[in-house]
């Protein structure tokens, strides 16, 4: 659980605007080298009111045991909650603290893969490639967004991977046809990072497909978000505690509040760590980890996201 990592005081090193939204940030540790780190994981970073946010580690080449510097890029949310705001205002010089890395998403060289990001998701993909490609196995990077000026790094990742890499913009002939992506995936694994439609959209076509649910690997490059039409309900726990979960807080920030330990990790419905069963009571599954029939049964949730269409829930924690 993030609240018991040690932070690491960092400052930043320079900062690079790529696009109009989409700014990299070089960031070194005030004192020693920083931690390693393998490819496709992030690092949570403190920003405005002791909120975090969560960024990739990006790298073009194999990573250092003991790297200097760490890369993450950042797409700035006029319409999100700030934080991405408040990161695009630091400049080189400015102290930040950050979490050790952690790894979610993580790539298996052993076996080929097809690598599809979308939009600012491409920053876990690059280091997933240079992983695979110094590792000598074989794969591609399919990267789709709305126009080629809005997509950072694609020139890069053409002149690096050459015909592995296929850049695709939905406003022109060459956007992504997804169909055609998991028909011709044979057998590489596929990771996806992105938002929650090309998520659920890769999941749906790789299930139609007959594709086995291990094959398929997958970030949510979104936070959660609060639903206009989102109500008060109830959870009873193990010992007979019951706690009530009102709009813009989740069923772990109540627990958290009232010192009851549960363990999590990405508050994005993607990791699947803080899944429990359900003993009564119907959830309302706003994750993008259990598949169609896992949500039918409705015996498992994810407590980061999810919600409960029935008035109270009861929960094996």
């Amino acid at each position: 659980m993030y609240g018991s990592q040690s932070r690491i005081q960092g400052r930043i090193l320079e900062v690079k605007a790529l696009t109009e939204r989409i700014s990299e940030f070089h960031i070194g540790a005030k004192e020693s080298a920083l931690p390693s780190y393998k490819a496709g994981a992030h690092v949570l970073f403190d920003v405005k009111g002791g909120e975090t946010r969560a960024y990739s580690l990006i790298s073009f080449s194999q990573i250092p045991s003991e790297p200097d510097v760490y890369c993450i890029a950042v797409q700035r949310e006029p319409e999100g909650e700030g934080g991405s705001q408040w990161m695009h205002r630091l400049q080189s010089g400015d102290e930040i603290s950050f979490t050790l890395p952690k790894n979610d998403f993580q790539v298996n060289t052993e076996t080929s893969a097809v690598l599809l990001a979308g939009g600012i998701g491409i920053t876990p993909i690059i280091s997933m490639a240079s992983e695979l490609e110094a590792a000598g196995q074989d794969f591609s990077v399919h990267y789709s967004g709305r126009s080629a000026g809005l997509m950072a790094y694609a020139d890069i990742l053409s002149e690096q991977f050459g015909e592995r890499f296929a850049r695709h913009c939905d406003d022109d002939a060459s956007a992504l046809d997804l169909g055609v992506l998991i028909n011709d995936l044979g057998d590489a694994d596929l990771y996806v990072c992105g938002p929650r439609g090309m998520i659920d959209a890769a999941r749906a076509r790789a299930e139609a497909a007959g594709i086995a649910s291990e094959r398929i690997h997958f970030e949510l490059f979104e936070a959660a978000k609060q639903d206009a039409g989102d109500t008060t309900f109830e959870i009873e726990i193990n010992d007979g505690q019951v706690f009530s979960i009102p709009p813009g807080k989740s069923i772990i920030d109540v627990l958290e509040e009232n010192d009851v330990d549960v363990m999590y990790d990405c508050q994005r419905g993607d990791c699947g760590i803080c899944q429990c069963d359900v003993l009564e009571g119907t959830p309302d599954h706003r994750d993008v980890v259990l598949s169609d029939t896992e949500r039918a049964a409705g015996d498992v949730m994810q407590i980061c996201v999810s919600r409960a269409l029935s008035p109270r829930l009861k929960l094996d924690i």
